[in-house]
């Protein structure tokens, strides 16, 4: 596979810069309970086709299951977002599992695979945010906000599972086929798409639950 580096800092080497996890926790004013609280652990974690184990999803709906297993979020772009909030980045703030050093969301396409010890990830979707997002983030603006920023962060199924801490070095290798970055993604997103995009999505190995979609939408166009 072709190495793809990224923009900002080329030829740094990534490493895991954070690991979250967290509990169910209730947000102010509202009746369910959530694990959007991520917080950054010391040792080592198990990462198995489910996530991280010990980490608490509470919406399984929309969140979790094997095509959302791992959120990762860029250092790069967590800069960004710093700058942009005011206030130094707390890993695990926008609920995210993995700290990628050296990393600009932007650069990553469907089909990217992270690789470190045992562990690979394979880039499914982006994320797109919701109105419990903005309520963890005390602003009801903000999914218009982080939708605006076109930074969206990144969810990997687990290719292969395995025992990772912060510090571990990881190698990321591009997606051979035609790239559909995290940015087009939130920009296409629920949106029907035509014929000769709608084949370029399918061609890559996307979430299930969008392949099905563009799947149906083939079909009624047939």
């Amino acid at each position: 596979m072709e190495r793809k580096r990224n923009r900002g800092r080329i030829g740094h080497p990534m490493k895991i810069l954070a690991l979250c996890t967290g509990n169910p926790e209730s947000l102010p004013g509202k009746s369910y309970k959530t694990g959007i609280f991520k917080h950054a652990v010391t040792g080592a974690v198990m990462i198995d086709a489910e996530g991280l184990v010990g980490d608490a999803i509470c919406n399984r709906k929309h969140h979790g299951g094997v095509d959302q297993a791992v959120y990762v979020e860029g250092s790069l772009t967590l800069d960004w977002w710093s700058r942009e909030l005011g206030r130094p980045y707390e890993p695990g703030t926008f609920g995210e599992n993995m700290v990628i050093s050296d990393l600009d969301n932007r650069d990553v396409a469907v089909g990217d695979r992270f690789l470190t010890g045992d562990l690979v990830l394979e880039v499914t979707s982006c994320r797109m945010p919701c109105a419990t997002f903005a309520a963890r983030m005390a602003d009801p603006k903000f999914v218009k906000r982080y939708t605006a920023a076109a930074r969206p962060g990144i969810y990997c199924r687990v290719i292969r599972g395995g025992v990772v801490e912060p510090g571990m070095p990881m190698e990321y290798t591009s997606f051979s086929g035609d790239k559909i970055t995290m940015p087009e993604l939130m920009e296409a997103f629920g949106r029907r798409l035509p014929g000769a995009d709608r084949t370029r999505y399918l061609a890559a190995p996307i979430h299930y639950k969008l392949r099905a979609m563009l799947e149906s939408q083939a079909d009624e166009a047939r």
